[in-house]
């Protein structure tokens, strides 16, 4: 579709969205990991590639921000702002002079559209273009029927059923509110006709507002054309202008975008209870659980499975992995084969090469695990590089913070650590080393040596009878009190037997 007919896009995007009650712009509150706005913007690049005019008003510093850091995904664009918000028709009236500044790219005719509408699609609005070229029109508008239109405005027809004009719900008889077509706020219009209209726009209502919908009127007064053309997908047409709407538009988003991966070969086994971002790539025959949430520019490659309540937020993970229930994982990479959790933490800068295990109750963080090599059991490794067929045992941490800055712990091929080991870094374990359970490693440990500091254990004989004996024919102070810090006194309800099977 792009630049029918030498079309330019106007995107609304200057109001303050006071029933969102928020600090922030309306138009930057997300559906499907995405602003508002970004999703106009996307689709009015479909529309035209090169001019796109944005006006902006309440946050205009917040707007620009996100449109200069996302400018990479968007079409060649510029920004209009209307320093007073006083409705549709003053903000095209501010954008249409920067749109026709440059006369070698003045537009034969203009798309405008909201920046709160994010269900709108390409193929909507490619209909609406088509159709107004098609009938030769001045100016189409994009209309839908509602069961319960309140709060929209209402097409108003002649008996031929010609549209004559649109008056908003504030401003409509009981008789027009009846009316269940409403208009959307989406508008094809004739450059010659718009530029005329925006010249004669008078504020003619009780809020004192330029209201773009009066140039239905005008047009028809001069005898052009107005058309109007239908979506049946009233759904689609959904402005968000509180946090119910916001939820609406969620919901059917995350429909949408689940529907297409399913098309594409992905098994969703409960498509209402995952959400998948825009951006989100999944490969074929990959298995989706209930409760998985995939954000941002997320990668899944074929052939995976992700199994319930799982969360992967900016993270790759290659073909044939397997990540199991209530795993987390941030800015992480997992190459071909690995096996994740389950309840396993992979936070930014984690990479997991080909078939390692990263198992039950384990936090990385900027940590390489080599291939083949598993941590398995409640285990924190942070800034560490782990070699090949590694195996970290149970409750192995790596000590990488001494209060003023981070070290490195490098984890050499072929090493065995045994359960409940501290590694304070900087530490290097050599290729083959052993390290024995319970052992603290504060030098380097050479290559296929063992590395223990435990010290000697002791038994002294006979030494729990004697403490049973003691227990039993303790007297209770008279504060009630034990005699003996930290033992239960003769009178507790343990008994002896009771501490024997303890």
């Amino acid at each position: 579709m792009s630049g029918q007919n030498n079309t330019s896009v106007i995107i609304l995007a200057a109001g303050q969205g006071t029933r969102m009650k928020s600090t922030m712009p309306k138009v930057l509150h997300c559906v499907a990991g995405r602003p508002m706005l970004g999703h106009a913007m996307l689709l009015a690049g479909q529309v035209s590639p090169k001019n796109v005019a944005v006006v902006v008003g309440h946050g205009s510093d917040q707007v620009r921000t996100y449109l200069e850091e996302e400018k990479a995904q968007f079409s060649s664009y510029f920004l209009v702002e209307q320093t007073q918000q006083l409705g549709t028709g003053h903000a095209v009236q501010q954008a249409y002079p920067a749109l026709i500044a440059d006369s070698s790219s003045v537009a034969s005719q203009y798309v405008i559209m909201c920046g709160d509408t994010p269900l709108l699609t390409t193929e909507t609005i490619s209909a609406l273009v088509s159709y107004h070229q098609s009938e030769g029109a001045t100016l189409t508008l994009l209309t839908t029927h509602l069961p319960d239109p309140t709060g929209y405005g209402r097409v108003l027809r002649e008996t031929a059923g010609t549209v004559c004009r649109v008056v908003e719900d504030r401003d409509a008889s009981f008789e027009e509110k009846q009316v269940s077509e409403i208009n959307v706020g989406t508008y094809v219009v004739e450059a010659k006709f718009l530029e005329k209209a925006l010249l004669q726009l008078l504020p003619q209502n009780a809020q004192g507002e330029y209201y773009l919908t009066d140039i239905i009127e005008m047009a028809v007064q001069e005898k052009q054309k107005v058309v109007a053309w239908i979506t049946e997908d009233s759904l689609e047409t959904t402005g968000v202008n509180t946090r119910v709407h916001l939820a609406l538009a969620e919901k059917e988003m995350r429909r949408r975008i689940c529907e297409r991966l399913m098309l594409d070969g992905v098994t969703i086994l409960d498509p209402e209870r995952v959400m998948v971002d825009h951006q989100v790539t999944i490969g074929r025959d990959t298995v989706l659980y209930p409760g998985v949430v995939l954000e941002g520019q997320t990668h899944v490659g074929e052939h995976c499975t992700i199994r319930s309540n799982s969360r992967l937020t900016n993270s790759v993970v290659d073909r044939g992995v397997m990540i199991l229930d209530a795993c987390v994982l941030q800015e992480a990479t997992v190459e071909e084969k690995a096996v994740i959790g389950p309840m396993a933490h992979l936070r930014p800068g984690s990479v997991i090469h080909r078939r390692a295990k990263v198992g039950n109750f384990v936090e990385l963080k900027k940590t390489e695990v080599g291939e083949g090599s598993k941590v398995n059991h409640l285990s924190y490794l942070g800034d560490t590089w782990v070699g090949r067929n590694v195996n970290v045992g149970a409750g192995t941490i790596t000590c990488n913070y001494d209060g003023y800055r981070k070290a490195r712990t490098v984890i050499e091929d072929n090493v065995f650590i045994g359960s409940d080991v501290q590694l304070i870094a900087p530490v290097t374990i050599g290729a083959g080393a052993l390290i024995a359970a319970g052992t603290t490693i504060t030098e380097n440990v050479p290559v296929d040596a063992l590395g223990i500091s435990r010290a000697q254990q002791t038994n002294i004989e006979g030494r729990a009878a004697r403490r049973r004996a003691m227990l039993d024919s303790s007297v209770l102070p008279p504060n009630g009190q034990s005699s003996q810090v930290g033992e239960p006194p003769a009178s507790s309800p343990i008994s002896h037997a009771q501490h024997k099977s303890n």
